[in-house]
């Protein structure tokens, strides 16, 4: 299993894409329904809303409509904290839903217990039509596999319960280490931040690295943290009396278009090659080498969109060197060719207003 980057089923899709696409007769924002479950973390909860109702396109209509909806009508919903919150909705929300997102719950019965859905949630869930993208944060995945629809498919949470979870639902494969998993119309996620990372990740994959990264600004959180990234780094934060390797990310980001060597980084920080790529692990969790094709990706994406430069003008740019590679890099990462990019996210007025991008384009 490689969660690291979108599987080729993820390119956008008629359920994803065409119905949020600005130049789509009768244009309708894309709708987000997000299931509040009793014991919902608050901050969970806010995620979806916060990423989903930021993005709007060249004529400033927003992209996404985010609702909440209950199992119950109508009402309040308790959390994990010393309030609940009123929820406007009921299930009946869920059957409007292009995307259903499933955030955690600490009260979760059943679900957590045993694997088993309540008559309630059961009713609830019948209600999401076929082709309906799923997605959860966190615990929120136990609901989608006691419901059946991770049989068989790549899934994450948290990586305190991964263990656990994967006792419950041996049908799953559990993925314990990494951010988040996209397997094309059901994405999960590991606990709280990575929610965000998730949500950000469905923004790109919708309409392109610019609008995501726009809305990460004004979040002001990390533009891009890739799926295959690991949840859980024992020193995440380096001791103040160690050496960082931050000089030497922020030195090769300004020349991704040059040739980058393990060495030169490593110099940058007075470190041996070896102690450099053992600290730049344990501080951004990937290795050099993984970090920088990441950073080439997230250029080429911007260029693709924001430019006309050539196909190989933006491979040279982007530190490729031959568009063939950079053909092969996107490829691997996005399951589309630099054409079909950027056929698909235009930044000029015309931001996904293409076809959805086949499989292996």
């Amino acid at each position: 299993m490689a969660p690291v980057a979108p599987s080729p089923s993820s390119s956008p899709s008629p359920s994803s894409s065409s119905s949020s696409s600005p130049s789509s007769a009768g244009f309708r924002p894309h709708r987000v329904v997000v299931l509040a479950l009793d014991g919902l973390l608050p901050f969970e909860l806010g995620i979806p809303h916060r990423i989903f109702g930021r993005p709007r396109d060249a004529r400033g209509r927003h992209l996404y409509e985010v609702v909440t909806c209950s199992v119950r009508p109508p009402g309040p919903v308790e959390t994990d904290a010393d309030f609940a919150v009123h929820v406007a909705h009921g299930p009946e929300a869920l059957a409007t839903a292009d995307t259903v997102i499933v955030p955690a719950s600490y009260e979760l019965g059943p679900v957590y217990e045993r694997g088993e859905l309540t008559d309630e949630l059961a009713a609830a869930l019948a209600r999401v039509r076929p082709g309906t993208r799923l997605a959860s944060i966190c615990t929120g995945v136990y609901v989608l596999a006691a419901a059946g629809r991770l049989d068989g498919r790549p899934a994450t949470t948290h990586w305190a319960d991964a263990e656990r979870f994967q006792r419950l639902f041996p049908r799953v494969e559990v993925d314990p280490d990494v951010l988040f998993v996209d397997d094309g119309d059901i994405l999960t996620s590991a606990g709280v931040a990575a929610g965000i990372d998730l949500c950000l990740h469905m923004v790109r994959r919708d309409h392109g690295a610019a609008v995501a990264n726009d809305v990460a600004r004004r979040t002001v959180v990390p533009p891009h943290r890739d799926g295959g990234q690991a949840q859980y780094i024992e020193r995440p934060v380096p001791d103040p009396q160690q050496a960082s390797t931050s000089a030497a990310r922020a030195w090769a980001l300004t020349r991704l278009h040059e040739p980058i060597q393990l060495r030169d980084m490593a110099a940058r920080e007075a470190m041996s090659v070896r102690t450099f790529t053992r600290r730049f692990r344990e501080e951004a969790g990937v290795s050099p080498g993984q970090w920088l094709t990441q950073q080439r990706v997230e250029r080429a994406r911007h260029l693709l969109e924001s430019t006309d430069l050539s196909v190989d003008q933006v491979a040279r740019d982007a530190g490729f060197g031959t568009a063939q590679s950079m053909r092969q890099h996107l490829q691997t990462a996005l399951g589309v060719t630099p054409t079909a990019y950027r056929r698909t996210f235009r930044a000029d007025g015309r931001r996904g207003s293409g076809p959805p991008v086949p499989v292996g384009a």
